[in-house]
């Protein structure tokens, strides 16, 4: 579906609506979705289309998913936590899995980034020397 500028431009006038202070207030997300249905403007489907783009893309921005060989301590984790804070903000929520096939280390997605500093990454770019 391709979306007008000023559908783009209304999406991004709601979602600054709802992020009051730079964090994402799912509450005024809600409501304004709810209020954007009950009216029903013209064209305000592709805004809702690219409105949920924004979001989505948020939540990612401010979700970051740790992997690691074995459970962590809670002191790593929490070491993890605050390298992250420094680098992204406050408020970034963290989601702690364990993946055998990374064989240690650690894997870190936030958003689109990735840190990977795991032995099979380390693996695979050496056998791509070879």
């Amino acid at each position: 579906m391709r979306i007008s500028k000023k559908a783009r431009s209304e999406a991004k006038r709601l979602f600054l609506a709802c992020t009051p202070g730079g964090t994402l207030d799912r509450g005024r997300v809600s409501q304004a979705v709810e209020a954007l249905v009950d009216e029903r403007p013209r064209g305000f489907l592709p805004v809702l289309v690219h409105f949920q783009r924004l979001v989505k893309l948020e939540v990612a921005r401010r979700t970051a998913r740790i992997e690691s060989a074995v459970v962590l301590a809670e002191e790593s984790k929490l070491g993890v936590v605050r390298s992250l804070e420094r680098l992204y903000g406050a408020g970034l929520e963290t989601e702690f899995a364990e993946e055998p096939a990374l064989i240690g280390g650690l894997r870190v997605r936030v958003g689109s980034d990735v840190f990977d500093g795991s032995v099979q990454a380390r693996l695979a770019a050496l056998r791509e020397t070879f």
